[in-house]
């Protein structure tokens, strides 16, 4: 005597797709991708006053500075810790609410553990550098950007599109990452507001960028539904 697992009439090959179907909507479900970028475009913007006001600058009559982005520590990392933490709550009650798991921790940990990363980075560098000049290769400018508060946002985003199994995020996210890494800073806009503005206008594009995914990922989820 023999038993089957599907009636007579069953096509397997049919139910393979309706799993395969029903696991891409349990996907779909589970991503919040626009408003994981809606809120660290807003976080983002709402960052660069925090960085005008909190930038000082001190020239001597020789020609020599003291420059310091006191803004940039006091603001970021409380910042994006609420963020992550706002973020993997909307997750989980999204999830919840549809019966589901929710899979965003890995990306919580990641960003809170590249916040305080970033963190001891900059006041490492806020300590030695006043101290020990030095001029840097243009690798390490690389890295400086990676580490800073909009090079580890992209980080953190790739690991949430490994989490989702989202390719379009992914592809967002490498766009990303290589306009907050390429953009002049503090030479190349030739404006005449000073070095406040010349960092200013890359975070103002990154959030821009940032708020762009948002609105296009949330257009995308409501054509799905």
């Amino acid at each position: 005597m023999t038993t089957e697992s599907m009636s007579a009439g069953g096509d397997p090959r049919r139910l393979l797709s309706d799993v395969r179907g029903l696991t891409h909507r349990v996907r779909l479900d589970q991503r919040l991708t626009w408003l994981a970028l809606l809120v660290l475009g807003v976080v983002t913007l709402v960052g660069i006053p925090f960085d005008w006001f909190g930038m000082r600058l001190n020239c001597a009559a020789d020609g020599s500075c003291e420059f310091a982005r006191r803004g940039v520590l006091f603001y970021w990392p409380p910042a994006l810790l609420l963020a992550y933490a706002g973020i993997t709550v909307s997750y989980i009650r999204a999830a919840r609410a549809r019966g589901l798991g929710a899979r965003v921790l890995p990306y919580a940990i990641t960003g809170a553990a590249l916040t305080v990363l970033f963190t001891a980075a900059w006041v490492a560098a806020a300590l030695y550098f006043p101290d020990h000049p030095v001029q840097f290769p243009s690798w390490v400018l690389v890295v400086d950007r990676l580490i800073a508060p909009w090079g580890v946002i992209g980080v953190a985003l790739l690991v949430l599109a490994r989490v989702e199994r989202n390719v379009a995020l992914l592809l967002f996210t490498l766009g990303y990452l290589a306009v907050a890494l390429t953009l002049p800073t503090n030479e190349g806009w030739g404006t005449s507001w000073g070095i406040r503005a010349d960092f200013a206008i890359p975070q103002v594009i990154c959030g821009i960028v940032l708020l762009l995914g948002a609105t296009g990922f949330a257009v995308a989820r409501r054509r799905h539904r």
